[in-house]
């Protein structure tokens, strides 16, 4: 027969395999992180911008005097057309299909750009006149892959080459009823870098629950998105960014080899503090 102290010590060893059991299913398993939109909104900081040094507008492209232009042109977001609560984001992302991690650690998913609106920070001067540059998606976009790796228990990174074909449409800033459509297309990837993705975002963020989003530039709603509840890209791990103000979208930026940079963020839900960015 065991003595009380025995007995005492079994008991507690047994309590103690059974929180241990039940404890590593909760701590060691993966979140399934599910289909879903990403929404961001670029900022007219001068940060996002194409350069046609590498890839020169023809001359006669604006009229028949016009000569070719390889200028330097930057953007800044122009919200999308939306049913439904978008909080001005001009740049939609979508995940199509559940991101499921593996043993080690890491999930795979495919990414497609499904909505973009940015317009020119200054008018592009040509001998033709003033034209305000706007930029939309050009047709169904190519898709690319998306990896997640989670690296502790609140995020991780991930990382994803993002492929882009877009509608250049330039616009008169001097309106003619005679004036023909002036367009063009050009195609680029964004290749692939490591960012951080968390669990939770800071607690001004505003996530996206269902909405229907213009996704061919006609400014009329045509496809209905919904977010998930539980990746944030951009945010590190714990869901916190050490700064004076409270930060709502952190900054994100894809850049080409070429120039051409495209950059989300950073805004801010400041109120009356002066030490912004």
């Amino acid at each position: 027969m065991k003595n009380r102290g025995q007995f005492s010590v079994a008991l507690a060893v047994a309590i103690l395999a059974v929180v241990f059991l039940t404890a590593i299913p909760s701590q060691a398993a993966d979140p399934v992180i599910k289909r879903g939109i990403d929404t961001f909104t670029t900022t007219a900081n001068g940060k996002t911008h194409y350069d046609f040094a590498q890839h020169p507008i023809p001359a006669g492209f604006f009229c028949p005097s016009s000569a070719a232009f390889t200028g330097r042109v930057a953007f800044r977001g122009l919200p999308l057309g939306v049913n439904g609560q978008l909080h001005n984001a001009d740049t939609v992302i979508e995940r199509l299909d559940d991101a499921v991690f593996a043993a080690d650690h890491t999930a795979v998913t495919r990414l497609q750009v499904r909505a973009l609106s940015m317009v020119s920070l200054k008018p592009i001067r040509t001998s033709c006149g003033a034209f305000h540059l706007y930029v939309s998606l050009a047709g169904p976009q190519r898709v690319t892959k998306m990896t997640l790796s989670r690296t502790e228990a609140g995020g991780g990174t991930f990382s994803a080459p993002l492929a882009i074909d877009a509608r250049l449409t330039f616009i008169p800033v001097k309106p003619s009823k005679n004036a023909p459509k002036l367009e063009m297309t050009g195609s680029f990837t964004f290749p692939a870098a490591p960012k951080p993705w968390s669990l939770s975002a800071g607690a001004a963020t505003k996530k996206v629950t269902s909405v229907v989003v213009d996704t061919n530039g006609d400014l009329v709603p045509d496809t209905r998105f919904s977010g998930s509840p539980n990746f944030y890209p951009g945010w590190p791990a714990n869901g916190v960014v050490a700064n004076y103000c409270t930060l709502c979208e952190p900054e994100s930026c894809h850049v080409v080899s070429g120039g051409e940079t495209h950059c989300t963020g950073p805004i801010y839900a400041c109120g009356e503090n002066t030490n912004c960015p």
